[in-house]
């Protein structure tokens, strides 16, 4: 993500930076509410699809293409938010964007038609890609205080609260409108950002070392190498392939196990809860993972775990097969993303971790569109097994890609 210069001698409150340092604690603190708040949010949108889906009308094809006004809406801000953070600091932006997000979840239950689906959720996509690059930009500042390997934790509180908002999906979907429980959501984001936001207004990015902050001032001003600009890519195809599947069970898994398992809506909601469930066990046991087997290992088992248990998600018969599949798909998917993003920032500091987070956030987000026409073309369960093909692939690719950091 876009580094916030760690020198500012800003005022508080003025423009350009943010403003005197907190303790990194309650900093820590506040970010990750943002993380398992933008997790809350999302996944209580996802669990709503198969109903705003019948409301409106669309069919596999139609509501894909409305899937792709949040790619497109993430993607047009994920490239502006950089900027944002640097004149407003990086605090501000994640403020705003959060209150964007939380106002912006209710317009999808309101709307009649798959074409006035996919214009609101243009908006909705470009306040989840801002608060996406906001946060994650604040989160590498703070990691790079600390100096240590947190950033997993913050991913895991991202995880939470998507288990959290689909677990609670799941238990309204019987009882709740589509509208009345998105409505919800905007007052509960609105709340938790009032009560969480002033903590990152109110602060600037958590000070390093003083040698630290020497090395860090003189940013250098041209831009990577040919060779490592060609690492960091691949760095972040890894990414991409796994979040990928993260998007594409986040908003199809719900679907597919109501429409070919025949699930209710609460069991429905409950596939997305469990693979965020895992998914967040994998990232707070992520640290220990690479310290006893390494990156390398980490990357490569996780892919093969998550292609295995996507296939038996995908093909299953039964629905607690299903389920177990989506549990194994998000153990395997839990620390891909945050070790590829980690060792293209290893290679290339900031800039790197801008570069694999913004191909990794693309494919979370381009991935259910892709899944909505491949449903018309083929089934959505073969259709979920490009899920498989893709962490299949960041194995290889992590495999391949062993030495790259130290090349």
């Amino acid at each position: 993500m876009p580094r916030v210069n760690k020198m500012r001698t800003v005022p508080s409150g003025g423009l350009g930076g943010d403003t005197v340092p907190l303790p990194s604690a309650r900093l820590r603190t506040a970010l990750t509410v943002f993380f398992a708040l933008d997790g809350f949010l999302f996944a209580g949108w996802v669990v709503r699809i198969p109903a705003i889906k019948h409301q409106t009308g669309a069919t596999a094809s139609t509501l894909g293409l409305a899937l792709l006004g949040v790619s497109a809406g993430a993607v047009i801000t994920m490239m502006l938010t950089g900027r944002l953070c640097r004149r407003y600091g990086s605090h501000a932006v994640t403020v705003v964007c959060g209150v964007l997000l939380s106002l912006s979840i209710a317009l999808p239950a309101q709307m009649g038609s798959a074409l006035t689906l996919g214009l609101v959720l243009l908006i909705f996509g470009a306040a989840y890609g801002g608060l996406n690059v906001a946060m994650n930009s604040a989160a590498v500042d703070l990691v790079t205080a600390l100096r240590r390997p947190v950033m997993p934790s913050f991913h895991a509180a991202f995880s939470f609260g998507g288990m959290a908002g689909a677990g609670l999906g799941g238990l309204v979907a019987g009882s709740l409108s589509p509208g009345t429980h998105l409505v919800a959501l905007t007052g509960i984001g609105l709340l938790v950002t009032a009560v969480t936001g002033p903590v990152l207004m109110r602060s600037g990015p958590a000070a390093p070392p003083v040698e630290q902050r020497v090395a860090d001032a003189p940013e250098p001003p041209k831009g990577m190498s040919t060779h490592a600009r060609r690492i960091v890519i691949l760095f972040g195809v890894i990414a991409l392939c796994t979040a990928y599947g993260e998007g594409a069970l986040a908003e199809w898994g719900a679907l597919h196990l109501s429409q070919d398992l025949g699930a209710s809506p609460g069991p429905a909601a409950a596939g997305y809860s469990l693979f965020a469930l895992t998914m967040a066990i994998g990232r707070l046991t992520g640290t220990a993972l690479l310290e006893r087997f390494g990156q390398t290992r980490t990357l490569v088992a996780g892919g093969a775990t998550a292609a295995a248990g996507m296939l038996l998600g995908a093909l299953a018969p039964a629905l607690w097969l299903a389920l177990l599949g989506f549990a194994v798909a998000g153990l395997g998917l839990a620390n891909i993303f945050p070790v590829a993003v980690g060792r293209a920032g290893a290679l290339a500091g900031p800039s790197g971790v801008a570069a694999a987070s913004t191909l990794g956030y693309g494919g979370m987000l381009l991935g259910p569109p892709v899944i909505g026409f491949l449903t018309d073309w083929f089934s959505l369960p073969v259709a979920l097994t490009t899920v498989t093909l893709l962490a299949a692939t960041a194995a290889v690719l992590g495999y391949t890609a062993r030495n790259a950091t130290n090349a």
